[in-house]
């Protein structure tokens, strides 16, 4: 019987699982959508959402947090500056996941996540 986890793995080790997030979520913030496959745009979900919740209280503490996560400068300032305040009365769901097919090379479920606006 496999062992729970309340998170995909998704073939990686730790740190790099770590990167693999970090490095979507710079992505998803910088162009506001982007295409991945169906369990990384889960994982990225859940991610990017913390990442905004965290950005909402705009205080040291948050900014040195989301410095911490997100590394670089520019991407955290659009963070702080356009995305919070788009989502200040927002409760929560920041972003959407839309199924778009699968990949020619290895039939993984593909879809497009974006911020929602």
């Amino acid at each position: 019987m496999a062992k729970y986890r309340p998170y995909r793995k998704l073939g990686r080790t730790q740190t790099h699982r770590e990167a693999t997030l970090r490095n979507l979520a710079l992505a998803l913030f910088q162009h506001e959508k982007i295409k991945t496959s169906e369990a990384k745009a889960k994982e990225l979900r859940r991610y990017s959402e913390k990442i905004i919740s965290w950005a909402k209280k705009n205080d040291l503490t948050a900014r040195r947090a989301i410095a911490r996560k997100i590394k670089n400068p520019t991407i955290s300032k659009k963070i702080f500056e356009v995305l919070v305040p788009r989502y200040q009365n927002h409760p929560g769901g920041y972003t959407q996941i839309f199924k778009i097919g699968s990949r020619d090379s290895d039939g993984a479920s593909l879809c497009l996540i974006k911020l929602v606006s």
